[in-house]
């Protein structure tokens, strides 16, 4: 697999981020040309997995069973572009919790590695957040920033903090715009 896989964070990167939680299909509202761009990695030969923090399920906001049908209808929005989701990996829990596997630590990300068998040299992770681009860094993948969601504030972030050694992390727009970028090879 390994170049073949690129990861995406759900809210803010393919899906409006929402202060108050997605908590039903309804309120998934796709970000302009992210879902044709999940198509064109699908059909460029990319695996795409979904890595996401959903802390609404252990806030008690909604069950995992409503965050499933929430996902089913991401999927089928997807499909409808002619594209995949190979696997979605989320965390449920509270970000008071002490969890592995919440964003900025890389827990599902070694859940994804050890499911795959694989290291994430030279796997893209597109996220919008600081949290996103740390898991991905931690995690061995190559972190990418886009100024879509929480975007535009993170560069503002990256550029004020230099401990957070972020400074090298591409960015783009939208996830269209890395999307165009990854396939004619220019990153």
């Amino acid at each position: 697999m390994g170049n073949q896989l690129v990861i995406l964070d759900r809210d803010g990167v393919i899906n409006r981020d929402s202060a108050d939680f997605i908590k039903s299909p309804e309120e998934l509202i796709p970000l302009k040309g992210s879902l044709e761009a999940i198509a064109r990695l699908s059909q460029a030969g990319f695996e795409v997995v979904i890595i996401t923090n959903q802390s609404g399920v252990g806030r008690g906001l909604f069950s995992a069973d409503k965050l499933g049908q929430i996902h089913g209808r991401m999927i089928d929005l997807v499909r409808q572009q002619g594209g995949q989701i190979q696997t979605i990996l989320y965390c449920p829990h509270h970000p008071e919790e002490g969890c592995t596997c919440r964003k900025p630590l890389s827990g599902m990300y070694s859940e994804l590695g050890d499911r795959l068998g694989l290291s994430f040299k030279g796997v893209y992770s597109v996220g919008d957040s600081i949290r996103d681009l740390q898991a991905a860094k931690s995690a061995g993948a190559t972190p990418v920033l886009v100024k879509t969601g929480n975007g535009r504030k993170s560069v503002k972030i990256i550029e004020k903090e230099a401990e957070l050694d972020l400074g090298d992390t591409a960015v783009f727009d939208n996830l269209a715009s890395f999307v165009d970028a990854l396939l004619a090879k220019e990153i």
